[in-house]
């Protein structure tokens, strides 16, 4: 009978630590993805409503503000949107920045644990 095999690691509390650590920068990361993935359409929506103001001849236009609509003079409207673009853009940038911060330390998490136990785990997600 072979006793256990030369490949086994011993997994310490600082790897048990790494690995919860990998697991919760992932979770972060799919949740910055789907809020970049909404944030795009926020901004694609503002820019398609801004574009209608634009072929619109009217001088008074109704806004929804909250869950109510409005009737709105279009300089104030237009006012009102690009703040919004501007404010959807600045949100985006933060998202994308803590993305690639995200990422960036889930690399080094991997470079550390896959040296430690090379085959041994599997960090990557199946597609």
């Amino acid at each position: 009978m072979q006793e256990g095999s030369a490949s086994e690691t011993v997994v310490t509390w600082e790897d048990q630590q790494n690995i919860n650590k990998f697991g919760r920068l992932n979770n972060r990361f799919h949740e910055l993805e789907d809020e970049i993935k909404v944030s795009k359409e926020a901004n694609e929506n503002l820019e398609d409503a801004s574009n209608e103001l634009i072929l619109s001849d009217e001088d008074v236009v109704r806004f929804q503000i909250g869950e109510v609509f409005t009737h709105m003079p279009v300089e104030e409207v237009e006012n009102r949107l690009e703040k919004m673009k501007e404010d959807t853009s600045k949100h985006l940038e933060k998202l994308e920045e803590e993305k690639e911060l995200v990422l960036a330390q889930m690399a080094e998490l991997k470079k550390i644990l896959y040296g430690k136990f090379n085959d041994s785990i599997n960090l990557e997600e199946d597609g």
